[in-house]
């Protein structure tokens, strides 16, 4: 399933208008690197100046999903505050559940965000902006490029 820029961008401000009576949020954490586009519309619609990152990496070859690893924990002073502060965890999507279960961990009180939710992830998630089948593939649009398109007919020569 490809998203386009337009489509992902009213996915998220959907997904925002959701989250307005949430609001205030003292800080967002984007989970990367998926996360960081949807966390940059969430932070201006939302008006959440403190956002951190939690940088995981989980697919091999971008389609098969491996071992999490940690590439950038957040910063121990984030930790230490977080529990009295309101916090929003945002990706990009949630698959199978695992990078979100890790995440939730570190920050069990934390507000957890995504704009596709697929049915094995879903119960990790607060809120997201649409239900994805499972077997579903989503290429997002910083997957893909403009690309020439023959014509249908003739060579235009």
């Amino acid at each position: 399933m490809a998203v386009s820029w337009e489509r992902f961008h009213d996915d998220v401000r959907r997904l925002a208008a959701d989250l307005v009576p949430l609001c205030p949020f003292h800080a967002l954490v984007a989970i990367t690197r998926g996360g960081l586009v949807p966390a940059a519309i969430l932070a201006r619609e939302l008006d959440i100046r403190v956002v951190e990152t939690i940088c995981l990496a989980s697919y091999a070859r971008e389609t098969q999903q491996g071992a999490l690893d940690v590439l950038k924990p957040l910063p121990a002073d984030f930790l230490a505050t977080s529990a009295a502060k309101k916090i929003l965890v945002v990706d990009d999507l949630v698959d199978t559940g695992e990078t979100m279960k890790f995440v939730r961990t570190l920050l069990p009180k934390a507000h957890a965000a995504v704009v596709y939710a697929k049915p094995r992830g879903r119960p990790l998630v607060d809120a997201f902006a649409a239900d994805v089948p499972q077997d579903t593939w989503i290429y997002f649009p910083w997957d893909l490029g403009p690309a020439f398109v023959p014509p249908l007919v003739g060579s235009g020569g």
